[in-house]
């Protein structure tokens, strides 16, 4: 291994948005995470829906008004 070329490594404490925490190592002394293996709904087995910026609340009116247009048409 070359001396002086490899970033520092820490022993790192990650933190989910949910509350759960853990120790490993990295090259950051702290790591944020959205969602992790307790949380996820993969594992979780629940179906939950993240809405950031109000993007599925866009998606449900953009849905809404191609379902009008389309029924407009045919009468």
């Amino acid at each position: 291994m070359k001396p002086g070329i490899h970033p520092e490594y820490y022993e790192t404490r990650v933190t989910c948005a949910c509350g759960n925490t853990w120790t490993t190592g990295a090259t950051t002394p702290e790591i944020r995470l959205d969602v992790c293996n307790q949380c996820h709904p993969f594992f979780t087995g629940q179906q939950r829906i993240l809405d950031t910026l109000g993007r599925v609340e866009r998606l449900r009116r953009r849905y809404a008004q191609t379902t009008q247009r389309q029924g407009r048409g045919n009468g």
